[in-house]
């Protein structure tokens, strides 16, 4: 535990270091005072004066410096005149008749003619009016304000300038801003030099101020649309939703940086304003939700400030017919809302949350962005400086991606640890299934163990039992001779031999059974003087030939053959089969044949004596088979049909 604290207040750390070394490193990117280029004219001076306007009017293309009131006071550059808050946000709209005229008269008597095409840079000029650039005297720039809140604050002014006809560069650059009366203006130093000079370091504070903050506010929006989406899959988890809504907030809120939105300047300033408070408000429900603690009292006082605000300055109200003017004043109720978020929200998950640890610096350290800009935009700063609140989507998607990165491993490890409680569980589980089986596998056999050993000692009770019995019968009467009684005993050796045949595997294989037999019953026949001839032809297997089916099968034949030998005086036994189809069922038939003189079946099947031919049937039955005779003086033909396959019962 004292490891992960450690690591985590060193992540911590981090964070605040790499938000400070950002800063650091755009501020002195963005610093007018890095490499002096050499070919050109850094203007730390100007001429200024103040004149009194009719209204917003458009620039004049033509106007001579010496044509302007003669007050003009030498003033350093970068400008920054202190602006009267509560004086400006008295005063009327920018479209009202009461407005100024900033006027700054630059020099360029110490730029030497160069032949490369030159170009004015300067960082920020600020104003809610518009602006107008000339060159000895001919407008060579206009910009027309829509609104206060004009992104021209945040636009550098490039202009490349063109030498008149005898080839010379311009001596004097005047600069007109127009402005209500009771707001003041901002102007940086500005560069006059070569295009190839100054276009860098342009580039680099276009990229600094519009371009970059652009990319990284699409950037947070993107992540917050996927967390959108991934909540609409777990609507049970609202930190996607808070996550979605600050992103959404932060876009909002970024949009005057770089954006001239299409639409009324009173509605965008409302946009603008409102959409802090929603950023504010909801990074204090996500800190809420990290620490657990409803804190019902702030929840209410900052949603009644956010309605409260929305209300008195939305445009349909007019409420505060004033609003872009009234703003300043408004951002610090936003910045005291954003202080106490942080303040209160720090001290409740400082103990309880390690991301709500880093939420709370993120908020402080974006609410110090904000106060800078704050700062910066009336003119309390130098204009030269950059805007911080920019980055603040870029501290925001940071911070917040480290926490949501951290909710995404957290849940890794959750369905890991999870998937490893479960696989052990299957684990042990399949093992007591294992041991089941094995003890239902031992069961089992054991089962079938007895089952056959049932089995043959009712075969042989019914089979070598009975034959004993009657031979051992017969000789206590002193009524057989001792040839019936070897033969009784050849019997019952060549029925225990079948018995025990029938347990070797067969691989449902009846060639391979009745080559068994063959092999069994062969010498018995020689030794009669009766041939026998073999004429078996391969066979389908016969799936269902287990032992007790393959005994079956070797009693049937035995019982055939034993009756050769006993009755019918043959010289030769042909033994053949073949696979048949009676169009019903296929099957195979095993067919035993002689040349003795043969017997009446139907009288056979009827006498008492006749119990072996009805042991075949009964047999025959049992393997879903039959048997047949067909007997005449000339021989006996005996038929065992097999079906292929059989219904399981």
């Amino acid at each position: 535990m004292m490891r992960s604290d450690r690591f985590s207040s060193a992540k911590i750390q981090l964070t605040v270091l790499l938000s400070l070394l950002m800063v650091a490193a755009v501020w002195y990117a963005s610093a007018d005072t890095v490499q002096k280029p050499a070919s050109a004219l850094h203007l730390t001076q100007a001429q200024w004066q103040l004149t009194n306007g009719s209204g917003m009017t458009p620039p004049s293309p033509i106007i001579d410096s010496k044509s302007l009131p003669t007050a003009w006071q030498t003033v350093a550059l970068p400008l920054a005149l202190p602006i009267a808050l509560l004086r400006q946000a008295k005063s009327g709209t920018v479209s009202n008749a009461d407005t100024s005229i900033t006027w700054l008269r630059l020099s360029l008597a110490d730029l030497h003619d160069q032949a490369a095409p030159l170009a004015i840079y300067a960082s920020r000029i600020k104003t809610d009016g518009s602006i107008a650039v000339y060159a000895d005297g001919h407008l060579i720039h206009r910009a027309q304000q829509q609104g206060p809140l004009w992104n021209s604050t945040r636009t550098p002014l490039w202009i490349v300038l063109e030498k008149d006809s005898a080839g010379s560069s311009p001596k004097e650059i005047l600069i007109r801003l127009e402005h209500s009366a009771k707001s003041q203006v901002a102007m940086s130093s500005v560069w006059v030099g070569s295009v190839d000079a100054l276009r860098s370091r342009y580039s680099v504070r276009q990229w600094l101020q519009q371009e970059l903050p652009a990319m990284l506010s699409a950037a947070f929006l993107a992540v917050g649309i996927f967390a959108l989406f991934v909540w609409f899959r777990r609507r049970h988890d609202i930190a996607y939703l808070l996550f979605f809504s600050l992103a959404a907030a932060s876009f909002l809120r970024g949009l005057h940086f770089y954006v001239s939105f299409p639409i009324a300047n009173n509605w965008f300033a409302w946009l603008t304003v409102n959409s802090l408070f929603w950023l504010v408000i909801t990074v204090h429900f996500y800190l809420r939700l990290l620490h657990g603690n409803p804190l019902i009292w702030l929840s209410r006082i900052l949603t009644g400030l956010t309605v409260l605000i929305a209300i008195l300055t939305l445009p349909a109200l007019a409420v505060l017919p004033n609003t872009p003017k009234v703003t300043p004043l408004i951002y610090v109720i936003a910045a005291m809302m954003g202080a106490a978020v942080a303040l209160i929200g720090g001290l409740n998950v400082w103990r309880r949350s390690q991301d709500g640890q880093l939420v709370a610096i993120g908020v402080g350290i974006c609410t110090l962005f904000g106060v800078t800009d704050w700062l910066l935009q009336n003119n309390f700063i130098s204009p030269e400086a950059l805007y911080l609140g920019s980055y603040a989507n870029a501290v925001a998607c940071t911070i917040f991606g480290i926490v949501m990165y951290r909710r995404y491993l957290d849940a890794i490890l959750e369905v890991e640890l999870l998937n490893a409680s479960l696989a052990h569980r299957l684990q042990v589980r399949e093992a007591e299934l294992e041991l089941s089986y094995q003890r239902l596998r031992e069961i089992e056999l054991q089962q079938q163990i007895s089952d056959e050993r049932q089995r043959l000692m009712q075969d042989m009770h019914d089979g070598l039992g009975s034959s004993l019995i009657s031979a051992i019968r017969s000789v206590d009467r002193h009524d057989i001779s001792n040839s019936k009684v070897s033969q009784i005993l050849k019997d019952c050796l060549d029925d225990l031999k079948l018995t025990i045949d029938s347990l070797e595997p067969v691989a449902a294989d009846l060639l391979l059974l009745l080559a068994t037999l063959r092999f069994r019953l062969e010498p018995r026949l020689e030794g009669t003087g009766i041939v026998l001839l073999w004429e078996v032809q391969e066979l389908p297997t016969l799936t269902w030939l287990d032992p007790s089916s393959a005994l079956h099968i070797l009693r049937i034949v035995q019982e055939s053959i034993a009756n050769i030998l006993r009755h019918s005086q043959a010289s030769e036994v042909r033994l053949s089969t073949a696979v048949v189809s009676d169009g019903m069922a296929n099957g195979v038939e095993v067919t035993v044949a002689d040349n003795g003189k043969g017997f009446d079946v139907a009288k056979a099947l009827d006498a008492v004596a006749g119990r072996g031919l009805h042991n075949q049937q009964r047999r025959a039955r049992a393997l879903d088979g039959r048997v047949s005779w067909n007997s005449n003086p000339a021989g006996t033909r005996f038929t065992l049909w097999l079906p292929l396959q059989r219904i399981p019962t």
